[in-house]
């Protein structure tokens, strides 16, 4: 398993509605919650504006690997 850790840049594995965000949006770790496995997540926009930050648990993303693809979408209000 990848140790994720702060300033990793991750891939949403779902869906956070509630903040207008879908699976495979990319974020950047901005804290690590100890050994709880959680973790505030900042996803911004293409000039770096944050859009939203999240708490997500290990599970609900990935690091980002050299074998992804990056994709614009424009950001729907939640």
């Amino acid at each position: 398993m990848i140790m994720i850790k702060e300033l990793d840049i991750v891939v949403l594995e779902r869906h956070v509605p509630e903040h207008g965000l879908i699976c495979g949006d990319i974020g950047t770790i901005v804290h690590a919650y100890g050994n709880t496995n959680a973790y505030e997540v900042e996803f911004a926009n293409g000039e770096g504006e944050t859009m939203a930050v999240v708490t997500l648990e290990a599970s609900d993303i990935r690091v980002l690997s050299k074998t992804d693809i990056l994709h614009v979408r424009e950001l729907k209000a939640a």
